[in-house]
């Protein structure tokens, strides 16, 4: 008798189910997105505050920074930004560390699973432009939350992150962790503001 194959789904609470391996983009819903990121915690939850600083507010800020460094970037490219750690809705953040430590094998469900969260959203790959875009305001972000919550002094923020450009104030208030319930909300909220600007029909 053959082993039963390992369950590789999970359900949400829409009451959709996703597959991890062959995620279709039937199946996923923004509304679940904004629940799981609001409650999954950056730096595995070593930071200062009475709250976690939630991926949901991380893609907020990093949106926040694309915007300052492009300001003529079109709305899809803003989503873009918004979305770039959607997958973590369902596989939770893990430390850069331990991702080098694992190897490709989590890299490539990331992938997958972007893949499909793009489709779902009307979102072509992004260009090469975008895509630098996207990793410059990661880095941004990861610099400024390491040395403003997760402990990190300045030299050793430049010494991993390289030297960054300091915060924008509107970019600078996304620092200050929210409850999740906030998180959640405003993740929404900017999510429903760029497809409006897109022209896709919104949740």
């Amino acid at each position: 008798m053959s082993a039963p194959v390992p369950r590789a789904w999970q359900r949400m609470l829409s009451g959709r189910r996703l597959d991890l391996l062959d995620p279709a983009p039937g199946d996923i819903e923004i509304a679940d997105i904004a629940h799981g990121l609001a409650r999954v915690a950056r730096w595995n939850g070593q930071t200062h505050g009475p709250h976690v600083f939630s991926v949901a507010q991380h893609a907020l800020l990093v949106e926040a920074i694309g915007g300052d460094l492009a300001p003529s970037s079109p709305a899809a490219e803003r989503l873009e930004l918004l979305l770039h750690d959607a997958p973590e809705y369902v596989v939770g953040d893990l430390i850069s560390p331990f991702k080098a430590a694992i190897g490709d094998s989590y890299k490539a469900v990331e992938r997958r699973l972007l893949a499909a969260i793009r489709r779902r959203f009307g979102l072509a790959e992004p260009t090469l432009e975008a895509a630098t875009l996207v990793k410059r305001a990661d880095g941004i972000a990861a610099y400024h939350e390491a040395i403003g919550l997760a402990g990190f002094d300045e030299a050793e923020a430049v010494r991993i992150f390289g030297p960054q450009p300091p915060l924008t104030a509107p970019a600078a208030t996304l620092l200050d962790p929210w409850p999740t319930a906030l998180a959640q909300e405003r993740f929404l909220a900017r999510f429903d503001e760029l497809v409006r600007q897109i022209g896709m029909p919104s949740r």
